[in-house]
């Protein structure tokens, strides 16, 4: 079924990806602040792609030098991680206390023949029952949402020489790969667009911003060092809103905006192509 073929093309490249380390952020921001202002023309150029799409070398060789298109984050949960939290919790550890009380009070300081271990024996069990209950039922928890998270598969509409334009899961894209966009379609990678029509993204995901922002093909003549500033640039993690559009891949994974701790936050001032909603028709071209 190509849901589960997708979902092990997923599973593969994240497993890859965690053997490749990011590149140096300003070294992909310059590279899309450069990008930014060229041509189309010269943009495909730049990065030996073209409008029919990368050949499977191509691909090979871009994935193996820009890294693959997968967010690491977070912190995985070991196994021994999950032991110790099983028993290091205040419940545990007022059973904890009790046992030790119990062995001073009815063991170490008791008189020989009135000497217990019948107390410590119950508290002791309660706290290897409560500790292996609670690690059992995390341990099976976890492995659950992995097993859904793994099942959840965002696909884009990438366009190869080989096969042409086919859905293929977001984690497959690369520098160079021409997108096909489209109303609802989530951007799977940090792209200059290369060709707009209505095109309305969401960046509240990254900017904070409820308002819509349109998305031109033009070059822009801007001069910040932000690159949220720039209208014909789109980020991994935004949503299509409406219209078309075909853009191209600059950078993936770890490498972009939203892979980039601390970098998705645009500045207070307009940016280029910024409007509040789609309906109101705004002239075209840059401002």
């Amino acid at each position: 079924m190509p849901q589960d073929n997708h979902a092990r093309a997923k599973e593969e490249l994240t497993r890859s990806a965690l053997r490749k380390p990011a590149e140096q952020p300003y070294v992909v921001r310059q590279r899309l602040l450069d990008i930014a202002r060229m041509d189309t023309g010269r943009v495909l150029d730049t990065l030996d792609s073209r409008e029919s799409g990368l050949n499977e070398e191509e691909v090979s060789a871009n994935r193996r030098l820009y890294g693959d298109n997968v967010v690491i984050q977070g912190h995985k949960v070991t196994i021994l991680e999950r032991l110790v939290s099983a028993f290091i919790n205040p419940f545990t550890l007022i059973l904890i206390a009790l046992a030790l009380i119990s062995v001073l009070t009815d063991i170490t300081f008791a008189p020989p023949e009135e000497r217990s271990y019948v107390t410590f024996a119950i508290i002791s069990a309660m706290v290897l029952m409560s500790g292996v209950l609670r690690f059992v039922q995390e341990l099976r928890s976890g492995n659950a949402a992995d097993k859904l998270t793994s099942m959840i598969v965002n696909t884009a509409a990438i366009v190869r020489a080989e096969d042409g334009e086919q859905e293929r899961v977001m984690e497959a894209a690369v520098v160079g790969d021409i997108i096909k966009l489209a109303a609802g379609d989530m951007i799977p990678a940090d792209m200059r667009i290369l060709a707009a029509k209505d095109l309305f993204l969401s960046e509240s995901s990254l900017t904070g911003e409820s308002a819509h922002v349109e998305k031109f093909a033009e070059p822009s003549q801007l001069d910040s060092q932000s690159v949220l500033e720039y209208g014909n640039l789109a980020f991994m993690g935004t949503n299509v809103i409406s219209g078309s559009g075909t853009g191209v891949v600059l950078a993936t994974g770890q490498d972009t905006v939203f892979g980039q701790p601390g970098q998705g936050r645009r500045p207070h001032v307009q940016a280029e192509g910024h409007h509040q909603e789609p309906q109101l028709h705004p002239e075209p071209g840059l401002h």
